[in-house]
C-alpha cells in the first residue's frame, strides 16, 4: 500500500504550507524514504492559532453529547481503517505489525473513553451561607491547546492529547513527530471525515524548537501538553511560563523492577523480558533497572536471557518478528555506549551487545548481569533493548536504590507478601506502581509521573480535568 500523504492541517484544509521546506521520513527497518514532511512557516503557525481560536468557539458551544457523537464516529473510522494505519505505523516507527495493531486498539479505546467522559465534566452546587443565594462550581474548557508528542507511540501519544482536548471541549494544535507523522495524519483525516468542525484540530510539523517557541509565545494557546524527554520538557515549561499556560508534562523515566525471592521467578523473568523488549525498549514506562533478591538473582538472569534469546528481530512487516529496529541511526551509538560503559564497569554481557547487520537500525536484545550501581545505564534512561540486572539483599536496600534517581514515572514490584507490597507502595517515589504485573496504563486510569518525570496525568478523570478550568458563580436574588 502507499504511504500516507503527509500534509499540514490548518483551519480544516490540508496544505503543504508556505515555507517550501520538507524533510524525509525514513523507514528504520530498510532506510528507504517513505515520504516527506512539510514544515510550517511562522505564517502557517499563526494561521493555525487563529483557526484554533475560531474552532474553540464553535466546539465549546456544542453539547457534550454532540461532541461525543463526532468522536465516536471517528473511533469507528479508525477501526475500519486500522489495517492500513497500522501498516503505516510499522513502516515509519519499525515496531512489529501486531504491536502496531494493538496500539491502534488502545488508541480507539482512548478516543471512546474521553468521548464518553466528556459528558461527565460535572460541577456542583454549594449550600450558601446567605438566604436567597445560589453558589455554583462549574468546569469549562481551558481553551485552545498546543501539544507536542514523541515518536515512540505515534497513535497513543497523539490520541491522548487530541481526545483529552476534544472531550473537554477544547480545540488543539498538535505537532506530531516528524519521524512518525503518518499515524497522526490518518487520525486527523478520520476526525475530519467524522464531521469535526474546521479549526478544532490543526496538525503542524517543523523544526521542534522553532515551532514550540512560536506557539508558546502566543497567548492564544491556553494549555501546553507534552510527551517527551526531561530536558525538552523543562525547556517548554520555561517557554510556557511567560504566558502562564497550564501544563501537563509526561516526561522520561527509569523504571525499577524489584523481584523478591517469594515471587515465581521463571514466570516473572519471562514477563519481564517480553515487556522489556516491547517496541525495542523504546517505551517511557519500559522496565529499565532490574533488582533481584540475591539468592534468586542467578536464576532470574538465566531465565530472562533464555526468554530474550527467543525474540526474533527484523522488519516489523515480516511474519513472526517480535522486535523491530531502533527509530534512527543516531540511537545505535547511544545504545552501544551504554553497553560498553556497563561492561567496562564490571557487568557481565550475557547476550547481545551489538548491532545486527548493516541495513536498518537493528540492535540485538541485550542482557547485562551484575551491573554495578555506578554504570551509566543505572543513572540514565537507555530507551532501547538493553536490560541491566543487579542483586539486592533486603527491603530497605532495594527501596533506597529504587528511589535514588530523580525520575518517578513507573515502578514494578514482584512479591507474594501483601504487607511488603503495601509498604513498598507507600514509599516508592513513582506516579505508577504495578504489583505482580507490568500493567500501568489503561484509557480509564491516570498515566503520569512525579519529580523529574513530570506532572499531571493523561487518562482517567484526571486526564480530562487537565483540559478543564474551574469557575465559581454566585447568584443572589434581586
Amino acid at each position: 500500500m502507499a504511504y500516507e500523504k503527509i500534509e499540514l492541517l490548518i483551519g480544516g484544509k490540508w496544505t503543504n504550507g508556505t515555507s517550501g521546506v520538507t524533510e524525509p521520513v525514513i523507514n528504520p527497518a530498510t532506510e528507504e524514504v517513505l515520504g516527506h514532511v512539510p514544515h510550517a512557516s511562522a505564517a502557517d503557525l499563526d494561521a493555525a492559532m487563529e483557526a484554533s481560536l475560531e474552532g474553540f468557539r464553535v466546539w465549546r458551544a456544542k453539547t457534550a453529547v454532540e461532541r461525543q457523537g463526532i468522536m465516536e464516529q471517528a473511533a469507528r473510522l479508525i477501526e475500519e481503517r486500522k489495517e492500513a494505519i497500522a501498516e503505516n505505523l510499522t513502516l515509519e516507527m519499525g515496531k512489529p505489525f501486531g504491536e502496531a495493531k494493538l496500539e491502534l486498539d488502545f488508541t480507539i479505546s482512548v478516543m471512546r473513553w474521553y468521548a464518553e467522559e466528556g459528558k461527565r465534566a460535572y460541577g456542583r452546587v454549594v449550600p450558601p451561607r446567605v438566604p436567597g443565594m445560589r453558589q455554583m462550581v462549574m468546569s469549562e474548557p481551558v481553551g485552545p491547546v498546543a501539544a507536542f508528542v514523541a515518536w515512540n507511540f505515534p497513535g497513543v501519544n497523539v490520541i491522548r492529547k487530541i481526545a483529552g482536548a476534544l472531550g473537554a471541549g477544547c480545540s488543539i494544535i498538535i505537532k506530531a513527530s516528524e519521524e512518525t507523522p503518518a499515524t497522526c495524519v490518518a487520525i486527523a483525516r478520520c476526525l475530519q471525515d467524522a464531521g469535526l468542525p474546521d479549526g478544532v484540530l490543526n496538525v503542524v510539523f517543523g523544526v521542534p524548537d522553532d515551532v514550540s517557541r512560536h506557539l508558546l509565545a502566543s497567548r492564544i494557546p491556553r494549555k501546553l501538553s507534552f510527551t517527551g524527554s526531561v530536558p525538552v520538557g523543562k525547556h517548554l515549561q520555561k517557554l510556557a511560563a511567560d504566558t502562564l499556560k497550564r501544563c501537563t508534562m509526561e516526561l522520561g523515566g527509569h523504571s525499577p523492577v524489584i523481584v523478591f525471592d517469594d515471587a515465581d521467578i521463571a514466570k516473572t523473568a519471562q514477563a519481564a523480558a517480553a515487556t522489556k523488549f516491547r517496541n525495542a525498549g523504546q517505551v517511557c514506562v519500559s522496565p529499565t533497572r532490574f533488582y533481584v533478591q540475591d539468592n534468586v538473582a542467578g536464576q532470574f538472569a538465566d531465565e530472562f536471557a533464555k526468554a530474550a534469546s527467543a525474540i526474533k528481530v527484523g522488519n516489523g512487516m515480516d511474519e513472526g518478528v517480535t522486535m523491530g529496529p531502533l527509530i534512527a541511526e543516531r540511537r545505535l551509538a547511544v545504545i552501544q555506549d551504554f553497553v560498553d560503559d556497563a561492561v567496562n564497569s564490571g557487568a557481565e554481557l550475557m547476550m547481545g551487545g551489538e548491532r545486527i547487520g548493516n541495513q536498518g537500525y537493528f540492535y540485538a536484545p541485550t542482557v547485562l548481569n551484575n551491573v554495578p550501581e555506578t554504570a551509566k545505564i543505572m543513572f540514565d534512561e537507555p530507551f532501547g533493548p538493553v536490560a541491566p540486572i543487579a542483586s539486592f539483599k533486603n527491603f530497605d536496600d532495594v527501596l533506597e536504590r529504587a528511589n535514588r534517581l530523580e525520575f518517578g514515572l513507573a515502578s514494578y514490584l514482584f512479591t507474594n507478601n501483601g504487607a511488603r507490597a503495601t509498604a513498598f507502595g507507600e514509599q516508592i517515589e513513582a506516579g505508577m506502581l504495578a504489583v505482580n504485573s507490568f500493567m500501568v496504563s489503561t484509557p480509564e486510569t491516570p498515566f503520569g509521573g512525579i519529580n523529574e518525570s513530570g506532572y499531571g496525568s493523561e487518562g482517567g478523570i484526571e486526564g480530562l480535568d487537565a483540559y478543564l478550568r474551574t469557575k465559581f458563580i454566585t447568584e443572589t436574588g434581586v
